[in-house]
């Protein structure tokens, strides 16, 4: 029975890796189809998040039943519990790649990134993709050492967003209203998009640890207020 109960936690561990993985493939693609304004691009991106919702639930479902029937004690209690709140940060993740799509949707045939800021933008996508993939290797093999490299990953991403919205505030910005919050919200996207991958990097050591850094809890109120920003339409 016991080496059953680690074969689901196992299973637990790659439903969360299979999350991340589908997270990194819809920022891809969301970023791709806002600088190409490709429609149908962004309504698989939209439609795909169905996906990651449906694993969270299924990831809930099982670690419900294992609370249930195993009634886990200590490290392996902190293992479902933990695991239930990454499944979280992923799941807002694929909402904010989501909300990515839904601008380049939006403002569809043009592009909603002005031609200055576009190399910055697909830079953001980069780092976005390279930020979760880097949490799903962490998720395997549990790696504190590239845990705490992710922190490094957020401050490269806080560096564009904060480029970003320079362009929008120098006084020399002539693309109007409209452009500005698409940028302004855009930037925000992606940089809560790896806050959350942060919040799932403080997880793991944890979890490997025993030591809570708060800060997870804050990047992950404030990127869960994001995924809630009302897009204009």
């Amino acid at each position: 029975m016991r080496k059953a109960f680690h074969e689901e936690l196992d299973r637990v561990a790659e439903t969360l890796v299979e999350m991340t993985h589908l997270a990194a493939s819809a920022m891809n693609r969301a970023t791709t189809a806002l600088l190409d304004a490709d429609i149908h691009l962004a309504d698989s991106v939209i439609a795909a998040d169905a996906e990651i919702d449906a694993r969270r639930a299924e990831l809930d479902l099982m670690s419900f039943d294992l609370l249930a029937r195993q009634q886990p004690v200590a490290t392996d209690l902190r293992v479902i519990v933990t695991s239930m709140r990454m499944s979280s940060d992923i799941e807002r993740m694929g909402d904010l790649a989501r909300h990515v799509a839904k601008v380049a949707r939006l403002r569809y045939p043009e592009s909603a990134v002005p031609a200055e800021l576009r190399a910055t933008i697909l830079q953001m996508g980069q780092v976005a993709e390279r930020i979760v993939e880097k949490a799903g290797s962490v998720i395997a093999a549990r790696d504190v050492v590239a845990a705490q490299e992710i922190e490094r990953d957020d401050d490269a991403m806080d560096d564009l967003h904060r480029e970003l919205f320079s362009h929008v505030t120098d006084g020399t910005w002539t693309h109007g209203t409209e452009a500005a919050v698409d940028i302004t919200l855009l930037g925000r996207y992606y940089e809560r998009f790896a806050d959350h991958a942060v919040s799932v990097a403080h997880r793991v050591i944890w979890l490997v640890t025993g030591e809570f850094d708060p800060r997870s809890e804050d990047s992950h109120e404030d990127a869960e207020d994001a995924t809630h920003v009302v897009h204009p339409r």
